[in-house]
């Protein structure tokens, strides 16, 4: 891989690379076509999601109830071909999909699992969680308690388990969607170390009065979800993973996302700014998009468009009244790419 000191637009592109950048790219729209077979959603919110995924990041969905939240999980979990009929870790056998529907009386081990003597009480099982999966939809994540809550720290942040001293290790690929109303009854604030650890957070809203009539359409049949199936391979992404490391962060672009990031901790308007953890996962999500649309490199525009999404739920203003997006755009628009890196870059 070339210097990362050189300049994006004179960095030469190898034909090679081209094709497997472009493989990937064309993936990834099947992928999306396949999801929007079952629900209409934007294009590039969707990027945004895949993107995480390829990253090894989380997701938060956060909006009103009905909007499709639980069903765009399902449809991206569904779309991939998982390998292997016994997948085992640590002799924990591992579910390709799992949903875990929260409520307030659910207890952290209803979630990672527990120990149970069995037979004369010499010998000790342990009882797998729901988080023992590929892919785990956290459906309706702050009706959670904070302890319950707690549960997901160790599990977004190390891909483990601990259970009473010993560690059980979590699937490559893993990936959690949680879903979180914004309206209702018996609803817990998520603490900011746990949102801190999600990736991206995304709003998907309603859709046009043209989308509504096809979901309407589509969905007021019982076979809504006939004939859909998997598009792409659980290998796959691995392999996307990996090469994710390969996508050329340019120094100037490096320079400028740390800015930004802590930009939010000393503008008036914010109360709480952005940790470093913050800008690593911007970093390696905007190289996951990259990828996803078949670049080697990361153009400037990738961090402007994903900043908000990706800082939005790390944040607290000063002033409730005061959307975390407005604050976080003035932040977009005050801090300048360096001299003449920002005609190169924009």
């Amino acid at each position: 891989m070339k210097s990362r000191s050189r300049a994006l637009d004179t960095l030469p592109r190898l034909s090679y690379t081209t094709f497997i950048m472009k493989e990937v790219q064309e993936a990834v729209t099947l992928l999306i076509a396949n999801i929007q077979r079952i629900i209409s959603v934007d294009t590039r919110k969707l990027e945004y999601i895949i993107a995480s995924k390829v990253a090894g990041g989380h997701v938060i969905l956060a909006d009103s109830h009905g909007v499709g939240k639980t069903s765009l999980a399902r449809a991206l979990a569904l779309s991939i071909r998982w390998h292997g009929e016994d997948l085992f870790t640590e002799e924990v056998k591992i579910e390709r999909f799992n949903r875990i529907q929260c409520t307030v009386d659910l207890l952290p081990q209803d979630i990672l699992g527990y120990n149970r003597f069995i037979g004369s009480g010499r010998e000790i099982v342990f009882n797998k969680g729901p988080i023992f999966a590929h892919f785990v939809l956290c459906d309706e994540i702050n009706l959670l308690t904070p302890k319950t809550q707690g549960s997901f720290l160790q599990v977004m942040e190390e891909q483990s388990v601990t259970i009473e001293g010993k560690i059980y290790h979590l699937p490559d690929p893993f990936f959690i969607i949680a879903t979180m109303n914004l309206k209702g009854v018996h609803l817990f604030p998520l603490p900011a170390p746990q949102l801190d650890r999600f990736m991206i957070r995304l709003s998907l809203g309603y859709p046009s009065p043209e989308d509504e009539e096809a979901i309407v359409t589509r969905h007021s049949r019982t076979d809504a979800w006939a004939g859909f199936s998997p598009v792409i391979d659980s290998l796959d992404l691995i392999k996307w993973k990996k090469m994710v490391d390969e996508v050329q962060l340019h120094d100037d672009i490096t320079s400028y996302i740390v800015a930004c990031v802590r930009r939010t901790r000393t503008h008036p308007d914010i109360e709480g700014g952005a940790s470093p953890r913050a800008g690593v996962r911007i970093s390696r999500l905007v190289r996951a998009l990259a990828l996803c649309r078949g670049l080697d490199y990361v153009p400037i525009d990738y961090v402007k468009e994903t900043f908000i999404p990706a800082m939005a739920h790390r944040i607290v203003t000063r002033d409730p009244s005061i959307p975390p997006e407005a604050v976080l755009q003035d932040i977009l628009d005050s801090v300048p790419v360096e001299g003449e890196k920002r005609r190169r870059y924009a």
